[in-house]
């Protein structure tokens, strides 16, 4: 190995709007070595993800630490061990860790998961947020054969593979909202939906009246607001609705979306209001993983991603995630 340097994304002052370039900056560091027990990583993907920006904000409700100005962010990353003493990790090894943002991770081995280079085609797709997804759709919405299934902020990364894994679960009608007609028109021709409603179309409640006219068994909720006030409103008898995210609140300037609720409503139709979040759902991962392998190889799963090349593209796939410029997960390819 000739590089004695390597670079790493830093926070440089807090946010006080939406995401901009100039709240990052590209450090260069020495390369550190690895002692016994620790593990030496070069990042080969990196992940990018809307509770990314919740985390540069000094608090907040997520369980997750928050960024540190003048330090590297973090997040989920995949790479090959370098160097490994003392571990069972052999150089080349393909492994999964928490310290993206950065050309190379110094790790406890015990922070580090070996990876099947095999299983999936792609690297990167260890990096799909199908765990999130699959989550809701199985253990939150418990989505049913002939359920009709809303899914909010259906073109995001979790979002694209909701809807492709409710029709694994036999939904029989699968609407998502989004953003722009174009994206709309994806979610429909290649993803596994029906319908969508498109914010900013006309009223959510009546644009989803219209694409879910005998109501909605199950609602996988990313988003929070008035998409999940028009849910609730056509809920059926016994819906089942998972709140799985909340982009309302994330993205937006002006802090919690709040979403009026009708009690009432909600008793008399025994509907089921359920908060899941994929650290109480880790067992899921490995059959997650097992399902995309098998759906990516016999053509029954996409993965719908936008992939940007290079550490220093990693503040602009943030930033253009954030205001909603690619469908599918984002990724930045090191």
């Amino acid at each position: 190995m000739t590089n004695r340097t390597y670079r790493e994304v830093h926070l440089a002052a807090r946010p006080k709007g939406p995401v901009t370039d100039d709240l990052f900056e590209i450090v260069e560091v020495p390369l550190p070595e690895p002692g016994p027990g620790q593990v030496l990583v070069r990042t080969t993907h990196m992940g990018v993800a809307a509770v990314m920006r919740t985390l540069m904000d000094e608090t907040s409700v997520v369980p997750m630490p928050s960024y540190e100005i003048g330090a590297p962010l973090h997040g989920a990353a995949v790479g090959e061990v370098v160097a490994a003493p003392g571990s069972d990790l052999r150089p080349g090894d393909l492994v999964e860790h928490r310290l993206g943002w950065r050309e190379y991770a110094l790790l406890d081995a015990a922070e580090v998961q070996r990876l099947d280079p095999d299983l999936l085609p792609d690297p990167a797709a260890y990096l799909s947020q199908g765990p999130t997804a699959l989550m809701g759709i199985a253990r939150g919405a418990e989505v049913r054969p002939g359920d009709t299934v809303f899914v909010t902020g259906a073109a995001g990364g979790v979002g694209s593979l909701a809807g492709q894994i409710a029709r694994q679960f036999g939904a029989a009608r699968v609407i998502g909202s989004t953003g722009s007609q174009q994206k709309a028109d994806r979610l429909v021709e290649e993803f596994g939906y029906d319908a969508a409603v498109i914010r900013g179309a006309g009223p959510i409640g009546e644009q989803l009246r219209r694409a879910a006219p005998e109501g909605i068994d199950a609602v996988f909720d990313n988003v929070g607001g008035e998409q999940l006030q028009a849910a609730l409103a056509l809920a059926n008898k016994g819906a089942r609705v998972a709140i799985v995210g909340a982009l309302a609140g994330q993205l937006s300037d002006g802090g919690p979306a709040l979403t009026p609720l009708d009690t009432l409503s909600l008793l008399a139709h025994s509907v089921t209001l359920r908060g899941v979040a994929l650290y109480d759902n880790l067992d899921l991962i490995p059959e997650w993983n097992r399902r995309f392998a098998e759906g990516l190889r016999d053509g029954s799963l996409a993965f719908p991603h936008s992939r940007l090349h290079g550490i220093e593209q990693a503040p602009r796939a943030l930033r253009e995630l954030t205001e909603g410029r690619h469908l599918g997960a984002v990724i930045v390819e090191l």
